[in-house]
């Protein structure tokens, strides 16, 4: 969960008003960035109202409640030795899957049927239905925000049935753990539920790119068209779909930012189709960067977000506008948010190559 939020000021105009120097540097008596915004959590009239319609959902008779559920899940996550146990038995049930998508995902749920392998799959993005077939893998966003879908740990039948991707679970809020940024719960809001999604409307691919469109929709690309940003670069294959890139320096010194922290990611970038990092920015430099791993760059103002973003906490970290050096014109500042904490850089432009130094920080 995010620990911290940048706070690029929002007047009273959108952020497409704004000058290219306004979006990227900080300005007279403007913050790098304030803490965690705590925003009200939606009810369940609400999580109804706005449910997607592909979704069906229908109340079980005899179900495993929400309480007994999370408390075992929780046992097993706090018990070093169940948890080492659960860990191994993930490595072997899932051993097919982790060949195939390369621990992009946390994967529950296993189902054979026919000759196709299914599983449910999360990542920092949300669920995914999982799909091995005739050695092919794919994977379908649900487009269910975990902040409102609680599925749970054991499901009392296969998830694939009579052509429909069915979870039990319950309708749930986040709630904030006073004092403790990123430590939140869970509170039920209806248990027993069934959530049911038809198998022909979840892989639909109207552009046929490689994203379903229930993806596409979720984060603002077009799913209609194969190349959102008309770069010549397809969407599945786009480092960045939802902008055209550029080549500058300040686009570079985003670049190197992000690379920084790949490790040993970043050599198996090519195997890791659904290893997408989301940002929010409105600087021009930042949304026109061409980066070693997939990001999804979005605005910071919530209402000119897709609804899955806005309801969904994606963000686990960002970068904050530029501060200029009072007396070398090729020094900045920036504030980087993240793994618990903000690091401060200061950031210099020499020779062609831009020199980043560590030069302090926050740990929350």
């Amino acid at each position: 969960m995010k620990y911290f939020s940048f706070l690029l000021v929002i007047l009273f105009c959108s952020s497409c008003s704004k000058s290219l120097e306004e979006k990227c540097f900080i300005q007279e008596n403007e913050n790098y960035f304030n803490g965690s915004e705590i925003e009200e959590p939606f009810d369940m009239e609400e999580i109804i109202k706005n449910k997607p319609d592909y979704l069906e959902i229908t109340k079980l008779k005899k179900y495993r409640s929400f309480k007994i559920d999370s408390i075992e899940s929780s046992n097993i996550r706090y018990d070093l030795q169940k948890s080492e146990r659960y860990l191994k038995d993930q490595d072997s049930i899932y051993s097919d899957f982790n060949d195939k998508f390369f621990n992009q995902f946390e994967y529950s749920f296993k189902q054979i049927s026919g000759n196709s392998k299914y599983a449910l799959g999360r990542n920092g993005l949300g669920y995914w239905l999982l799909e091995i077939k005739n050695k092919k893998a794919s994977a379908y966003f649900l487009g269910l925000s975990f902040s409102h879908y609680y599925f749970n740990k054991i499901q009392g039948s296969p998830i694939i049935q009579d052509g429909f991707l069915q979870l039990e679970g319950s309708l749930v809020k986040i709630v904030k753990v006073s004092g403790l940024p990123g430590y939140d719960d869970y509170s039920v809001l209806d248990d027993g539920k069934l959530f049911k999604i038809k198998l022909e409307d979840l892989i639909k691919d109207s552009d046929q790119d490689g994203f379903n469109d229930i993806f596409e929709n979720s984060f603002g690309l077009d799913p209609d068209k194969k190349d959102t940003d008309d770069d010549g670069i397809d969407d599945f294959h786009d480092h960045n779909p939802l902008f055209k890139s550029e080549k500058n320096k300040f686009t570079e010194l985003y670049e190197d930012l992000i690379s920084q922290h790949l490790g040993i990611v970043k050599e198996n970038l090519d195997k890791m189709a659904y290893f997408i990092l989301p940002y929010e920015t409105d600087c021009d430099y930042f949304k026109n960067i061409d980066p070693d791993a997939k990001v999804l760059i979005m605005p910071t103002e919530k209402s000119e977000q897709p609804y899955y973003v806005q309801v969904t906490d994606i963000f686990n970290g960002g970068y904050s506008k530029f501060k200029k050096d009072d007396k070398n014109p090729n020094l900045f500042y920036i504030h980087e948010s993240g793994g618990g904490g903000i690091i401060d850089y200061s950031v210099e432009f020499k020779n062609g190559v831009w020199i980043l130094k560590n030069i302090g920080g926050i740990v929350s």
